[in-house]
């Protein structure tokens, strides 16, 4: 029986080392996408007309409708409205429809700053719901039903469109076959705390290198579910917004493509938006995307079998719907640090077995801080600074693996949970919203006491070489569950 255990810890231990091996790789695959690519984005966002030139000819332009999605955002209501009918374009052209759930005080906001806009001229609708069927996809769906615009853009009541968005991205549906434009994340509170200075440079990665990689190469791409267009008949032809997973925006991303309308991501457009700020608020946002990318992953998987595209072009699809599976084998390794060391067979041969192991390892930590990298220089001017946040980046994504791992599980059981809203903040805080303490954070905390204590064991075992990724893991642990009760205190406190 001994050796079965042994015999399956070791499998489970090379089985989460082999994984984090691959996605790894991967990310020099993307690295590599972006570079070739990269000439070609800048040149076509030199070719593009300047928005008084799109102005000018208006009646050329498709009629667009504007959807904000709201769901008790009191702070952040009035914020957005007003910015989607500041945005410039042709009279009579846009409409805007505010996709109203509400359950508080919001709807007043909502309604008195319509009515106000109404009077100066603006098309303007409040689409209330009192059953929130479908959550956030099911307030998307009614409203596509009644919007009268070729175009539906997107906007989450946390962003702030510029007044000229739509000028520099409608043009772009004069190619007949775009189904979707997908514009980029910027930060209106980067600078509130290291918590989202992290998210940040998380962010500008995936929007600086990871969707040009895709888009531009012709991969699958994902709407990121807000900033962003689409062309009506594409959203119908695809199936429309369905609410099976908790990732709407992936889940049609992929049934719009499989029914061959092409994407397009516009990385120089950049529509600024609020990061979140309690540790609370990012874990149930992390939670949600982590739960509903592996839903759309099993919802979509015998689809994209059948599909008639390159193979490389599944393999990157596989990989872009399953990135949160890193968690679990981080998880994995974690656990097993332990038993592995006190089931090492022979001594001679460990130094070898365990050099093996670091080597996945390294390619877990170094190669997304490679493209993190990367990323800030392609993007910022000050990224030498920005990249001082690379370590507690980490750190911060390690921390997050039990909770995301519990995230997975549920979608792979298919256990069913509420769309958890991220509260924001806005200008000025108006009501607090509530978060609940996750219990889960006194496992965090005990996981990361684990870890020390499996960091003291390799120590002293003399295996230096794992020893600063398990220090890596207690420390995420560890920031994170203590990070959790301090929020959730200081909220209490509040």
């Amino acid at each position: 029986m001994s050796s079965v255990i042994t015999a399956l810890v070791f499998i489970a231990y090379g089985a989460a080392t082999i994984g984090l091996l691959l996605y790894g790789l991967n990310c020099y695959v993307m690295l590599t996408l972006f570079m070739r690519r990269r000439r070609a984005v800048r040149e076509y966002h030199e070719r593009k007309p300047a928005s008084e030139d799109v102005l000018a000819n208006g009646d050329a332009l498709p009629i667009v409708t504007t959807q904000i999605a709201i769901y008790n955002e009191l702070n952040v209501a009035e914020r957005i409205i007003h910015a989607v009918c500041n945005m410039r374009y042709p009279a009579g052209r846009h409409e805007i429809q505010v996709l109203d759930d509400s359950t508080d005080e919001t709807l007043d906001i909502v309604n008195r700053v319509a009515d106000e806009m109404r009077e100066l001229g603006h098309d303007i609708h409040v689409l209330h719901r009192t059953d929130r069927t479908g959550y956030k996809a099911g307030a998307l769906q009614k409203g596509l039903e009644a919007a009268r615009g070729d175009v539906i853009a997107v906007f989450d009541a946390d962003f702030v469109p510029g007044v000229d968005y739509l000028l520099e991205t409608v043009p772009a549906f004069s190619d007949g076959t775009l189904g979707f434009v997908q514009t980029r994340w910027g930060h209106l509170n980067r600078r509130a705390s290291l918590l989202t200075r992290a998210q940040a440079v998380g962010i500008d990665g995936h929007f600086i290198v990871e969707q040009i990689a895709r888009c531009w190469n012709d991969l699958f791409m994902n709407f990121n579910g807000t900033a962003g267009l689409w062309r009506k008949v594409a959203i119908v032809e695809g199936g429309g917004w369905q609410w099976e997973t908790l990732t709407e925006d992936l889940d049609l991303s992929y049934r719009v493509q499989f029914a061959g309308w092409k994407t397009l991501y516009l990385p120089d457009v950049v529509v600024p938006a609020e990061l979140p700020e309690d540790i609370n608020a990012f874990r149930g946002q992390q939670f949600r995307w982590a739960k509903g990318s592996v839903q759309t992953l099993i919802k979509l998987f015998p689809r994209l079998m059948a599909a008639k595209v390159p193979v490389f072009k599944k393999v990157q699809a596989l990989f872009h719907m399953g990135g949160y599976l890193v968690h679990p084998m981080m998880l994995t390794l974690v656990l097993l640090a332990l038993p592995v060391l006190h089931r090492m067979p022979g001594f001679k041969a460990a130094p070898i077995i365990f050099g093996l192991f670091a080597i996945p390892l390294c390619f877990s930590v170094i190669a997304p801080s490679t493209l993190y990298l990367i990323s800030l220089h392609a993007a910022h001017d000050d990224w030498k600074h920005r990249a001082l946040l690379l370590p507690f980046l980490i750190v911060v994504g390690v921390g997050m693996a039990l909770s995301n791992t519990r995230a997975i599980a549920e979608a792979v059981f298919r256990r069913e949970s509420a769309f958890i809203r991220t509260p924001k903040r806005g200008d000025r805080v108006v009501k607090q919203y509530a978060i609940r303490l996750p219990m889960i954070a006194l496992l965090e905390i005990g996981l990361g006491v684990y870890s020390c204590w499996t960091l003291v064991q390799y120590l002293q075992a003399g295996k230096f070489i794992v020893s600063p990724f398990l220090a890596i893991y207690a420390a995420g642990f560890l920031f994170i569950g203590l990070l959790t009760f301090c929020h959730s205190f200081s909220f209490a406190r509040r």
